[in-house]
């Protein structure tokens, strides 16, 4: 899809009052949906990826601390980004954290890549802050309709370079390969089981091998030998997946074949934990970035210390 120069500049208008942390009008967040269905509804459910490229994880509203990655890692076109999904719920600025993205995923198509997480979904983010959030922002429903619908047609999973595969949650019993994933209808809301729901829902486990039940009541845990098999069968040197807080912003399980990258610093305002994000460049070497929350007037400051695994 060819965007107009009066698109670009509507989309410039979007992007410049976004980043003042300013929701967009009702009438404008219609527009960049739509815009951003054609966009999307044109890419794979395996996006290919070049390098240089920046793997971003969880975000959930966390608004300032969106711009302090972008401080970090370099503000979007001069910085390549790839961004695996949960950009709502939890935080105060869900709204502003998804238009920002989308509309920098519009104005530089090529150069974003954005994945969907679990909390893409309409079961998960009418409970946990989105839909909230749009009814007080708009005092109406049809702005969460509208990104709801947009979420249904994010890609599932990226590839860098052949090598490093990219989602938001892990692995599934019922996907072998890469083929399998692109087989899969992906512009509907998630299911609760199968496939699909399993690829933003799965969590590695290092204590044991196989298939576990996850906790989480959806998707499954994966052990070593389950990521070993996968990654040989496909060729891959390594997955990377976000979805899970770690209190270093990242942390590699498996023998380093896989690297949870989480990208809230202090998540839900209260947790303590750092957020990275993973650069990888043009010879596929990575190097990970840690980052603090973005200073903000009124805070208290808080002390790391281990959270609740499920928040």
């Amino acid at each position: 899809m060819a965007i107009s120069s009066n698109d670009i500049g509507n989309l410039d208008k979007y992007i410049e009052t976004l980043w003042q942390c300013k929701a967009l009008s009702e009438s404008e967040v219609k527009s960049l949906c739509e815009m951003a269905k054609e966009i999307l509804s044109q890419e794979p459910n395996v996006v290919s990826v070049r390098s240089p490229v920046t793997v971003c994880g969880d975000i959930h509203g966390q608004f300032h601390d969106l711009l302090e990655l972008f401080n970090i890692g370099g503000k979007p076109p001069d910085t390549n980004y790839l961004f695996m999904g949960d950009y709502v719920d939890r935080g105060y600025h869900s709204v502003e954290v998804f238009s920002l993205v989308l509309a920098l995923k519009c104005r530089y198509k090529d150069r974003m890549t954005i994945l969907r997480g679990n909390h893409e979904s309409k079961e998960i983010n009418k409970v946990y802050g989105f839909y909230d959030e749009c009814r007080n922002k708009y005092g109406n429903e049809h702005v969460w309709k509208w990104f709801t619908d947009v979420f249904s047609y994010l890609p599932l999973t990226a590839l860098v370079e052949q090598q490093l595969f990219c989602l938001h949650g892990g692995l599934s019993p019922q996907i072998d390969t890469l083929d399998n994933i692109r087989e899969i209808n992906r512009f509907q809301d998630i299911i609760p089981e199968g496939p699909m729901c399993d690829l933003l829902w799965s969590d590695p486990d290092d204590s044991k091998s196989g298939w576990g039940i996850s906790p989480r009541g959806a998707g499954y845990t994966f052990g070593p030998d389950v990521s070993q098999q996968f990654t040989h069968r496909n060729k891959l040197k390594m997955v990377c997946r976000a979805h899970q807080l770690v209190m270093d912003g990242y942390n590699h399980a498996h023998d380093k074949r896989v690297v949870t990258i989480f990208s809230a610093p202090n998540y839900c305002y209260r947790c303590g934990n750092q957020a990275a994000i993973m650069e990888v460049d043009d010879t596929l070497k990575t190097n990970y970035i840690q980052y603090d929350p973005a200073p903000r007037k009124g805070e208290p400051q808080v002390t790391r210390r281990a959270p609740d695994y499920f928040l």
